[in-house]
């Protein structure tokens, strides 16, 4: 029977899924049996336990985000919260990918294509009202 507060160690595909890191466990356990999830230099398997204190590699093409843990909390906790149990090593050359790789996705909703959105909802119920 598991005590209410911190745990010494835990699951790291649980972890992963309990600071935020991936939206669902299910996510986390398939980036450990790909090999995205690095500890010590070595790809680890869902099972793998991590303590406080160990180095977490994360690959998410085409940033490799690192994390030191610093605590296990016992439960999912809310994203305000995440601060307090990892803390983000991630370089700046690594977080300068993922920005440019944002600024290069080209966003584009052409007219007619899909479902209107709110606003262009309110034009149309004005046009019909009028």
């Amino acid at each position: 029977m598991m005590s209410k507060g911190t745990i010494s160690d835990r699951r790291i595909d649980k972890f992963l899924w309990l600071v935020r890191i991936y939206k669902t466990r299910n996510i986390a356990t398939e980036a450990c049996k790909k090999g995205r999830v690095i500890i010590n230099d070595i790809p680890v398997k869902p099972a793998r336990q991590v303590t406080a204190g160990e180095i977490i590699k994360v690959k998410k093409v085409p940033v490799l985000h690192t994390y030191r843990i610093r605590e296990i909390p016992p439960s999912r906790i809310s994203a305000k919260l995440v601060d307090n149990y990892i803390e983000d090593q991630t370089t700046e050359e690594e977080k300068l990918k993922l920005e440019i790789k944002q600024k290069n996705q080209v966003r584009y909703k052409y007219n007619g294509s899909g479902r209107p959105t709110k606003k262009e909802r309110r034009d149309l119920d004005k046009l019909k009202d009028s």
